[in-house]
């Protein structure tokens, strides 16, 4: 295309400054003065034509959108933003950001976009200044990690992965904010895209490419569905102190901490050499068993009480599955109870069997009583906002769950005891043993990880090359069901 041409300038001074009788060139060079290479060239000239200096390079095309209150069901919008240079300049090379999928969140009052970017910006400031120190690390290298490296790989198009950071940062402002509806609706919004996303990916499947930013995506959404148990209540615009309010068994820590084990397992193979998950995962307390649930040193093991009895009604196929599952499960209690550390209990939801789960879904009071005492360890931590008050909460929710006088009643004592506790420090008598420093595995926390996950998938290449059980049947590796 030609390019347009301006108003001609001659000697006598341009056509304006003719009709205001400015006769020098000098003068006219005052009033519109005009770079070489346009006056070389003939096209329009910033410094003289105003227009060209109100005509923006970039229209976008984002209209305003009505947003209502997002349920989990939200789905994603597709933002176009046409790209084109003004035909007046031509474009100076830059690098392309990718542009993916975002979710309609509510837009600052004023602004024509349908999603808020000062929303964004804000969110993504505060997880990177506040709520990454929340993530249980115990090292700078660590926290590091959270600050810095994961929003850098964010940015290389893991549009999954900037999303849930985003709604763990949304959830920790609205925590922090409560009255503040537009970080509900944003919460709401991020969660819902990022598992439509990150679900999507696993479905196109886990390479090299992207097997470092689905396990963070996954540690991520097991935060998020922890810490939206903080406003179950709010959600559901009920009084949580309200006993005809029923109680809801907490699946989506279970299925998010479940999640996770899956990816580790089915991308270990990319991301055992990784620096960052290697970091993340060596964050977490040495992980070193009593595997003898009824031991001397034994804390929890009276929760296995009459358990043959519950096994000789078991279908006989499923009775190894569901001792393992109980006596395991016994087992982190036990190693949790005596840990000084107390994210140590945090172990109980990612390590435990999928039997055990589908117990507590089964809601065999064994199993309610299992996760009753699992949450009530859980008391040490109610000054971390995501786990704020999970204990009385939980366990008291748990305990209607069980008929007046029923036979289960003398095993919940211990974790009602302590989920009523009120004081900032727990007396051992009252918790029932002296925490101490737990012994350190012979390796450490990523090689046991890398050994057992070595071995579960030695065992389902031989379980595929010589039998016909589905693969995951036995291993925990079939994915758990996302809330």
């Amino acid at each position: 295309m030609a390019p347009r041409r301006s108003h001609k300038k001659s000697r006598a001074g341009c056509r304006r400054c003719k009709n205001r009788k400015i006769k020098m060139q000098t003068q006219c060079d005052e009033v519109h003065p005009r770079c070489g290479n346009c006056a070389k060239h003939g096209v329009v000239c910033d410094f003289e034509n105003r227009e060209a200096l109100d005509e923006p390079s970039l229209a976008p095309a984002l209209g305003t959108a009505a947003i209502n209150e997002p349920s989990p069901a939200v789905s994603t919008a597709t933002l176009s933003v046409p790209m084109a240079p003004s035909p007046q300049r031509s474009p100076s090379p830059m690098p392309a950001t990718p542009l993916t999928s975002r979710p309609v969140v509510p837009a600052a009052p004023g602004s024509s976009c349908q999603v808020d970017r000062f929303l964004e910006l804000r969110l993504l400031h505060h997880f990177t200044t506040s709520t990454s120190k929340t993530l249980f690390t115990n090292s700078p290298t660590t926290e590091d990690i959270w600050k810095r490296a994961v929003p850098q790989m964010a940015f290389d198009g893991r549009g999954y992965l900037m999303d849930a950071i985003l709604s763990v940062a949304a959830l920790h402002l609205r925590y922090q904010n409560p009255d503040d509806k537009a970080l509900v609706r944003a919460s709401h919004a991020y969660a819902a895209s990022t598992l439509a996303e990150y679900c999507a990916s696993l479905e196109r499947g886990i390479t090299e490419d992207n097997a470092e930013a689905l396990f963070l995506t996954a540690t991520l959404i097991a935060f998020q569905s922890t810490a939206s148990r903080v406003f179950i209540a709010d959600d559901a615009g009920t009084d949580i102190a309200d006993p005809t309010c029923p109680y809801t068994l907490p699946m989506p820590w279970f299925h998010a901490f479940q999640g996770v084990k899956t990816v580790v397992a089915t991308s270990w193979q990319w991301i055992r050499n990784s620096d960052i998950v290697k970091a993340v995962v060596d964050s977490q307390p040495s992980f070193q068993l009593d595997l003898n649930p009824l031991g001397p040193n034994s804390f929890f093991g009276h929760l296995l009480d009459d358990l043959d009895k519950e096994l000789a009604v078991e279908p006989r196929n499923q009775i190894p599955p569901t001792s393992q599952a109980y006596s395991h499960a016994v087992s982190v209690l036990n190693w949790a109870h005596k840990n000084i550390h107390a994210p140590a209990t945090l172990a109980f939801p990612a390590s435990v069997s999928r039997r055990f789960v589908e117990l507590v879904e089964e809601k065999r009071p064994r199993a309610l009583v299992i996760l009753a005492c699992f949450f009530a360890l859980l008391k040490r931590m109610s000054n971390v906002w995501w786990l704020d008050d999970v204990a009385r909460r939980e366990v008291m929710g748990l305990v209607t769950m069980f008929e007046p006088g029923s036979s289960w009643w003398k095993h919940m004592e211990w974790p009602v005891r302590i989920a009523l506790w009120d004081g900032n420090k727990m007396p051992p008598d009252v918790w029932g043993a002296e925490c101490e420093e737990q012994p350190q595995a012979v390796m450490g926390f990523v090689e046991t990880m890398m050994s057992h996950i070595d071995l579960l998938s030695t065992l389902t290449r031989q379980v595929q090359a010589s039998s016909s059980v589905p693969v995951g049947e036995d291993f925990d590796l079939t994915a758990a069901p996302l809330d």
